[in-house]
């Protein structure tokens, strides 16, 4: 099989395309392939699909495939134009690549494979492009995805915000809590950060919301009830960020008995602090052995514990009903405790407690959400950080996003 043909089949070139010639050149390390089209063919006009005589030629332009071994390979051709009377003259579509891109179809498909595995820097030396050549791979991947994607609404939305640097600078997510992706990245976490997502579907599609979980943050209640019909029935203060609270209401009775025994010479609490925050069955032996040491001591952060650990109980129950019993139960207990952080916890859970109960209807938690928040922090961290936000943007939904990334013309090299 001569070369003309063996990168016909390779390119995957078919009628009225042909490849004219084949260059190689060893110096270089790399292979040139020139494509051309028959005579008198008549092609498409991009925009309405309806097919007329050539117009002309643009420019040739180049285009990146797959290597051959170790060659880089180019693709070259000149574009064929046509006149449409409706639209006026317009490139032809590539069978070989989407108009704009320098890579072909297959060489994006490879692109995406390895962005997908390695941060950009190393991906750029992986596929031997520059760095702004792989981050707009990576760009033109996520903008493909989203376009095919659609403006889908999910039925169970949670909410949440993502830490991107020191100073209190974050980003808020929306999630698709059955589908676990990343639909929304808005800046900061304030009520038009949320607001945004909901205002480009309108109040109707928002409607149809089922549920939203998130924190008790005023900024996302906010902009829930002022765009979602029906929300106080809908949203469910997240079960873990509830318990966050509580964790940290204990740490504070730690903090302030510590230092009160440190004045008396007690070192009972000194090196405690991860005892009172561990699961007593994730400890190492020694660690059990000292925590069931101090139970059995008069502590006040001993009874912050117990208050804590009774009340991942309320979720156990399987009707509303039954878990405000519990709670009024608990709510007794931790208010006449005489510690004023768990006392102060108890009060801020009361002021939200209606929709502390409304997960007994919805049955979601923002898992989900906090696994996502997980993974964006390995893809920042495996990044060394991003240029700026948008690129950060970017990121986030080619990595969590549920899309597919790739051209729709690679019939082979995607993965999953």
């Amino acid at each position: 099989m001569e070369s003309k043909e063996l990168y016909r089949h390779l390119l995957g070139i078919n009628e009225p395309w042909t490849v004219e010639r084949v260059d190689l050149d060893m110096t270089q390390g790399r292979v040139d392939v020139y494509v051309e089209h028959a005579k008198d063919v008549r092609f498409a006009c991009p925009e309405c699909g309806q097919e007329h005589a050539l117009y002309d030629h643009s420019a040739e332009r180049v285009w990146r495939h797959l290597d051959s071994c170790q060659f880089m390979t180019y693709l070259h051709a000149s574009p064929p134009r046509v006149s449409c009377p409706e639209h006026g003259v317009r490139q032809a579509r590539l069978p070989w690549a989407d108009e704009g891109s320098r890579f072909t179809h297959l060489f994006e498909a490879l692109a995406v494979n390895v962005l997908l595995a390695a941060n950009i820097e190393r991906a750029a030396g992986l596929l031997r492009i520059s760095w702004d050549q792989a981050w707009h791979l990576m760009e033109r991947a996520v903008l493909r995805g989203r376009a095919a994607k659609g403006d889908s609404l999910p039925k169970q939305i949670g909410v949440d915000e993502k830490a991107i640097a020191k100073g209190h600078q974050y980003m808020t997510l929306g999630c698709d809590l059955d589908k676990a992706t990343v639909e929304y990245v808005g800046e900061g976490r304030r009520e038009e950060s949320l607001a945004t997502y909901f205002e480009a579907f309108g109040s109707k599609r928002c409607a149809g919301i089922e549920a939203i979980s998130l924190d008790m943050w005023p900024a996302f209640i906010n902009a829930c009830q002022e765009h979602v019909a029906g929300a106080d029935d809908k949203m469910v203060f997240d079960r873990f960020h509830i318990m966050r609270h509580i964790v940290e209401a204990v740490d504070k009775v730690r903090k302030q008995e510590h230092k009160a025994l440190m004045e008396k010479g007690d070192t009972s609490l000194v090196k405690s602090k991860y005892l009172w925050l561990t699961n007593p069955c994730n400890m190492t032996d020694q660690a059990r052995a000292r925590f069931k040491e101090l139970q059995s001591s008069e502590l006040a952060t001993g009874r912050a514990w117990a208050l804590k650990e009774v009340l991942r109980e309320l979720w156990n129950y399987r009707s509303a009903a039954w878990a405000l019993k519990f709670w009024k139960r608990w709510y007794f207990w931790a208010t006449h405790s005489r510690l004023q952080p768990m006392i102060d916890a108890a009060k801020l859970i009361a002021r939200h407690l209606p929709n502390v109960l409304t997960y007994f209807k919805h049955r979601i938690t923002n898992a989900v959400a906090e696994g996502l928040n997980s993974k964006i922090a390995t893809v920042q961290k495996r990044a060394c950080g991003f240029r700026n936000r948008d690129h950060f943007k970017i990121a986030i939904y080619f990595h969590c996003g549920g899309l597919d990334l790739y051209p729709a013309q690679a019939t082979h090299g995607k993965v999953g």
